[in-house]
């Protein structure tokens, strides 16, 4: 054994006996090489402590968790409703909420449960699936509903494919994760000032319409091609229901300018449209006015008929026996 100032060299033979007394104290690896240090060195001191360290049963027990891994996103959907993220919120109220996330929109659909058997939770993903049709892919955690016989048999036919998040890792489900703790931050929020549909309800329909801070854009944009109408819509005129407005007024003016030039008094006589048989018109009389373009009239062969405005014409009977010698198809 030599020294080196006041560092000792241990030779290979006490290296052992010396690692051992070193970690009596189960001091943790760092601690262990600050002490080593400062009293004694050999080559490749560092790694026979990290492997020392390494070996110990009780090391094992209490060490931390490893540095997080690289972020690994998840490719982003091309379209609504083809990947879908589910999880289960609660209990708030005796109740469970069942949280299912659109991977491309981000468009929540939120569901409150009374019970979250497997049965139950495919009942309402059924009902959902009614509304926009079934998923490529649904991810979740490995609660017991999810990962039942039944919910398998669901999937299989509907033809989704299932990719379960690996146990206490919930950020592999992030998406329905999130949507979880806003929830849960609603709901404990609103407590005392409503019932739990009606506080729901609003969250969902302000979240629809709010731009979404991954895609920069409405949820309800992305997944239904356009913002929903809410009451602030109130608040602002429709400039297009206006122009439309208008130009319907337009074409009803130049079209009661016209009619007004053939309003039929009670007695005049006219050319009623006939649809019984040849010829096409047939002499009548007004005899009544019944709505703005609708009279009754009497025909010359004693039949009263109710006729439009655009099915009576001014004339007379020899115009009538003009259509029949050219008789034309009703």
């Amino acid at each position: 054994m030599s020294s080196l100032g006041q560092i000792v060299i241990i030779p290979p033979s006490l290296r052992k006996p010396v690692l051992q007394q070193l970690h009596v104290g189960h001091c943790g690896m760092v601690r262990m090489k600050e002490l080593a240090r400062s009293y004694f060195w050999w080559p490749g001191l560092d790694g026979d402590i990290e492997g020392k360290a390494r070996s110990c049963p009780s090391y094992q027990q209490v060490r931390n968790e490893p540095q997080l891994a690289p972020i690994h996103p998840c490719d982003w959907p091309e379209t609504p409703w083809q990947h879908v993220h589910v999880d289960f919120a609660g209990p708030f109220e005796g109740k469970m909420l069942l949280i299912v996330v659109d991977a491309h929109s981000k468009w929540p659909e939120v569901a409150v449960m009374h019970s979250t058997t497997a049965e139950k939770t495919v009942v309402k993903l059924e009902e959902m699936f009614s509304h926009f049709g079934y998923l490529e892919q649904l991810i979740s955690d490995n609660g017991p509903q999810f990962i039942s016989h039944e919910f398998a048999v669901f999937l299989q036919w509907c033809g989704v494919q299932h990719i379960k998040s690996a146990p206490y890792h919930p950020a592999t489900n992030g998406l329905a994760e999130m949507m979880v703790q806003t929830i849960k931050h609603v709901v404990k929020t609103s407590q005392g000032q409503g019932s739990l549909h009606l506080h729901l309800n609003n969250f969902l329909l302000s979240y629809q319409n709010t731009n979404h801070g991954t895609t920069k854009a409405f949820p309800a944009s992305l997944m239904l091609k356009r913002s929903l109408r809410s009451g602030f819509d109130l608040l602002r005129p429709s400039t297009v229901k206006k122009v439309v407005t208008r130009q319907q007024q337009k074409q009803v003016h130049r079209r009661d300018m016209k009619a007004k030039s053939r309003l039929f008094h009670p007695g005049k006589n006219v050319l009623a449209r006939n649809y019984t048989s040849r010829p096409k018109w047939v002499p009548a009389t007004v005899i009544v006015q019944t709505g703005p373009v609708s009279n009754t009239v009497l025909t010359s062969d004693k039949f009263i008929w109710k006729r439009h405005l655009d099915q009576l014409l001014l004339g007379s009977a020899t115009e009538a026996e003009t259509s029949v010698a050219t008789p034309t198809s009703c």
